[in-house]
């Protein structure tokens, strides 16, 4: 791959030096053109490599963005008389050279930041963005299983990480408390380990709302804005987004959907760790995390037990699990 870019690079150079050789009939005007036609196209192999990770809108919005400037410049030079007014064709090749190159690239720059913004990229790029875009939160990020949920597949789309959100994240990861820390830069290595990923697209923004101070807001804010759901563990913000009609994706409510079903009467087998609150509870956990309160228990801590359930109760902050010892009466 490598020699056949620099096949192209050459090939490039060697062709816009007979041109301008032929057009100016100048050496030094040949050797300029070959010079930036091996730079361009140097240039696009090593934007061609970093495209894979960014969304297709924002692609859309800087062609049309280089377009219009490259329109724009020539609107401008065809209608400016004082370009003619310049006797040495080195000058004018270099005024026109500067012109163009100069209102392609900041229409480019424009187009790429701030395509997306438009009602109409967005309609040509997707028709349901708000089932392929989610805006994720700081929670899910420090959390980590939006990390394996993506490897295999249960999440698609593009996900879109705010920049006030890493700029939260970055905040707890400098953290003098030491449990903050680690936690923030197990998010930051999340967010890398999900960029490294072939399936997924990030699409880290720039969109801010100023004048709304609180995080949680911005993110309903944005959601709104764009038609995009929102992936969090935050309780309260699912509970905010639900009531401004913004559809959140909650991994926990996703992982307590995932839990085996439990009926009364099943047997299980679990090992009883602590003592429970009243008295001869015992305490025992499933794989799941799923607590499993047991009747005449205590006696059994620290012990492997049989035992059957009674009840389960299943609450907000999730499922809980009653039993009695198998040969308890």
């Amino acid at each position: 791959m490598l020699i056949i870019r620099a096949f192209f690079v050459l090939s490039s150079a060697l062709l816009s030096f007979q041109i301008a050789k032929v057009q100016f009939d100048r050496i030094d005007y040949a050797c300029v053109a070959a010079f930036t036609a091996a730079a361009l196209v140097t240039y696009t192999f090593y934007l061609l490599s970093r495209l894979k990770k960014v969304p297709l809108r924002t692609l859309v919005g800087g062609f049309a963005g280089m377009v219009i400037g490259l329109f724009i410049a020539n609107l401008l030079l065809r209608g400016a008389p004082f370009v003619d007014l310049f006797d040495n064709p080195r000058t004018s090749f270099t005024l026109y050279l500067l012109t163009y190159s100069m209102f392609a690239f900041v229409a480019l720059e424009v187009g790429l930041k701030k395509g997306d913004e438009f009602d109409l990229i967005r309609s040509l790029v997707s028709k349901n963005r708000n089932d392929s875009e989610k805006i994720v939160d700081t929670s899910v990020i420090i959390d980590g299983r939006i990390a394996d949920a993506c490897e295999t597949g249960f999440i698609e789309g593009t996900l879109i990480i705010p920049q006030f959100v890493l700029h939260e994240l970055q905040l707890i990861a400098d953290s003098s408390d030491s449990l903050k820390r680690t936690r923030g830069r197990r998010g930051l290595d999340i967010l890398k380990r999900i960029q490294n990923q072939a399936k997924i697209q990030i699409d880290i923004t720039e969109e801010d709302f100023p004048r709304i101070k609180d995080v949680d807001s911005k993110l309903v804010a944005l959601a709104k804005k764009r038609e995009a759901q929102i992936l969090t563990n935050d309780f309260n913000l699912n509970k905010v987004a639900d009531l401004q009609g913004v559809e959140v994706l909650n991994l926990n409510q996703l992982a307590e959907a995932l839990k085996p079903l439990v009926l009364p009467g099943e047997t299980m087998n679990v090992i009883v760790s602590k003592e429970g609150k009243e008295p001869m509870q015992g305490v025992a956990y499933l794989d799941d995390g799923t607590m499993v309160v047991i009747d005449q228990g205590r006696s059994l801590v620290g012990e492997a037990a049989e035992v059957t359930v009674t009840s389960v109760l299943q609450t907000t902050a999730g499922r809980m699990i009653f039993a009695k010892r198998k040969n308890g009466s």
